[in-house]
Formats: structure tokens, sequence, C-alpha cells
């Protein structure tokens, strides 16, 4: 046996220190895990050795992960009905390691049969499925591995995985109402510009060819029409160019800190997209906490896990200082108020939910209000935009044949004379 020193976080995130027995490193690092710590290093008599460095049999038959490159992010219905398979043979008597076994074998549309088969072998081995998920953080998010964990400590590992079904399969159905409501504003958006740019390239020089050779005045809308066509077919590159450096300039000013953080806020308060940003961020935020407090994760932990699903900077530096609050003693109701990013309603029902001891069930019923309120909002800003666009489209196509229409009307009365 071999004496090796270790560094290791604990369940709650804190670094510990000591010696362990093992007859190599890597049995000492899967007996570091086996105990619930996450090994950051360890050292022998020669050398030290990193977690990341270590390798087990699944990754060698695994070149996309040896060589670093960054497994594709499932969608959230594919984790979600990963999570219900697995959820269900489970319920259904099969021992753990006999589901994921049979999960290798089954169609899973997002999770690679290699994952399950390396979260059978570490299962084998006796790791917990929770350690082995945490080595796919680009498939099993934080908020996964918590609830998986909360469910092997209370032995709930079925209704947990339900839950997590439940959880990402609402989550898909927002994106998608989200997604449904904008494909038909974007058409109407691209099928305007094409006429406009097929019309402006293509049918307009050919009329411009004709009008000039009768040698007569042309009315203001047409000289308009041919100034815009003269200057998209001579100076075409230099809008390409100027359109470029705009897209460049406005994707690092909202890379950096203060640009995101004015953008995050500015379309918390935007007429209209406000009415659809705000009701899906906030049910996020309600559904991913009562989620979690649902299943025993503790409220720091559930707290930072959803300020990072929550992808806004500016609640995420509310729900930063709510933790900061909670941590001093406070209840969540108050700095979720303090803030003055939350709404009333949402900050009123968690304060019933802290009176009545159920502030899971007030999170969830938060959520539901707002994902209602988010179908309403959307089915009425489709509404008010889809004439909107019907009218710009159409003004512009108008100009256009007005101005072909002038022409040929002023090149007739002409020829009348």
């Amino acid at each position: 046996m071999a004496v090796f020193q270790y560094t290791a976080r604990d369940a709650s995130g804190g670094q510990t220190s000591g010696t362990i027995n093992s007859p190599d490193r890597n049995v000492a690092v899967s007996e570091l895990m086996n105990q619930g710590l996450t090994p950051i290093s360890v050292t022998g008599d020669d050398d030290t050795v990193s977690v990341s460095t270590r390798r087990s049999s699944a990754d060698e038959e695994a070149p996309v992960r040896r060589f670093g490159r960054r497994r594709k992010k499932p969608k959230l219905q594919d984790l979600a009905n990963f999570t219900r398979q697995l959820a269900n043979l489970l319920k259904a008597g099969m021992p753990l390691t006999g589901a994921l076994n049979s999960m290798t074998s089954l169609d899973s549309d997002g999770i690679p049969k290699s994952v399950c088969a390396q979260l059978l072998a570490d299962v084998r081995e006796g790791r917990t499925l929770s350690v082995s998920m945490g080595k796919f953080p680009e498939i099993f998010p934080d908020m996964y591995l918590n609830m998986v964990k909360a469910g092997e400590s209370s032995g709930s590992m079925v209704e947990v995985l339900k839950r997590l079904a439940d959880h990402y399969e609402r989550f898909a159905e927002v994106r998608q109402k989200i997604i449904s409501a904008l494909v038909y504003p974007v058409f109407v958006m691209g099928l305007g510009f094409l006429l406009i740019f097929v019309f402006m390239s293509y049918i307009l020089p050919k009329f411009m060819t004709i009008f000039k050779g009768m040698k007569v005045q042309l009315p203001l809308s047409t000289r308009i029409l041919e100034g815009m066509s003269g200057f998209f077919e001579n100076w075409w590159w230099l809008v390409l160019i100027i359109g470029g450096l705009h897209v460049f300039f406005l994707k690092s000013y909202l890379s950096s800190p203060r640009g995101r953080e004015r953008f995050d806020g500015w379309i918390l308060e935007a007429p209209l997209i406000s009415r659809i940003v705000r009701p899906n961020l906030f049910g996020q935020f309600s559904r991913t906490l009562g989620a979690l407090l649902q299943n025993g994760v503790p409220v720091l932990t559930a707290l930072r896990i959803t300020e990072n699903v929550v992808q806004n900077v500016v609640i995420q530096q509310a729900i930063a200082k709510t933790r900061e609050g909670v941590t001093d003693g406070k209840t969540l109701a108050q700095p979720l108020a303090r803030g003055g990013v939350f709404p009333k309603l949402l900050v009123d029902l968690v304060h019933i939910g802290e009176q009545t001891g159920d502030v899971p069930a007030a999170l969830n019923n938060i959520a539901e209000t707002y994902d209602n309120e988010l179908t309403v909002n959307l089915r009425t800003v489709t509404t008010l935009i889809e004439p909107i666009l019907i009218m710009f489209i159409a003004g512009a196509v108008a100009f256009m044949l007005v101005g072909v229409l002038q022409a040929m009307f002023t090149i007739t009365s002409t020829i009348g004379r």
C-alpha cells in the first residue's frame, strides 16, 4: 500500500485535504469519489495527478472526450425523455445497474450511448449516479446533479427523476411556444425583404433602361427608386462592410459586462418585448427554485443554481443579493422584495408560502401563473406585430409600384402629345 496526499472538495463545496492508503493513484481517486469527495489532486511519491487527467476504460473507448472536444449539449426535450425513460425503468422494479444497462440499448436522442455505458460502469464500481453524471457537465447541469443527489439521499429517486422530466418538458414547451410565435413574423419579414431585393436588383433596372431611352423628366418617386437602385448596385460592398462592422461592435458591446447588463435591463422594460421576456424569466426562476427546494436541495445551493439557469444579468444580480440576504438569516421574501427587480405578485406569493410552510408549492403556483401569462402575451404581441409587418412590407412594395407606374404614365402622356 502506498500513501497518497489528496486535496478535494466535499458536497458543500468546502476544500479538504488528507492522506489515503491505496495500491495506486487510480484506486485512490475512486475511493475518494466513493466517499462523496471531488478530488482536485492526488499526490504520490513522485508526482501529482489531477482529476482531469484520470482516464477510465470508457474514456479510452471514446476518442471524442479523450481529445478534449466538447460533447453537443442535448435539447431540453431530449434530456426530459432520457430522464423519464430512466424513471420508468426504475419504477418497474429494475435495479439501477439494470436500468442503465437497458438505457444503453434504447434510442435516446441527444444522450450518446457511450454516456450511458460510462454511467453503468461507474455505478458498478460503487460510485453514486450523481457523481458519475458529474463527469458530463455539458449534458447534466448543476440543477440535474443536485436533484439526483437529493433523490439518492432521500431514497426517492423515481419521484425525483419524474419531477426532473416534468421540469425540462415544461421548459421545452415554453421555448417551443416562443419559437412558434416568432415563425410567422420572421417569415413575413424575410419574404418582404426578398421581394424588395429582387425588385431593386432585377426588375427595376430593366424598367430604368426603358425610361432613360425615352428622355423624359421622371417623377420624384421614380428618381428616388433610381438613386436607391444605383447606390446598392455600386456600393453594395460598402453596405455589407458597414453592416458587418455594426454587428461586430454590437456583439462586442453586448459581450462586455456593462453592455450585457444594460441590454438585459432594457429588455425587461422595453414595450412589447418585456411582455414576453418578463413572464418567461420569472417563470424560469420560480419553476427552477421550486423544483430544487421541493427535492430537498438547500436554499443557498438552490439559489446559486437558479442564478446560473436564468440568463439575465439583472435578475442574476438580484438573486445573488437575495442569497446574501438569506445567508444573513433573513427570509426569502425580504431580500427578493429589496432588490426591486422581482414583481410584487411573486414576492407576495413567496411570503405566503413562507407563512404556510410550503415555499416550493408557492413557487410552482407562481410558475404556472407566469406560464399562462406568457401564453396570453405571446398571442397578443404576435397579433399586434403581424399587421404592422404586413403594413410595412405593403407600404414598401406600394412605393416601388407607384414609382414605376408614375413613370409609365408620364411617358404615355408625353407620347400622346
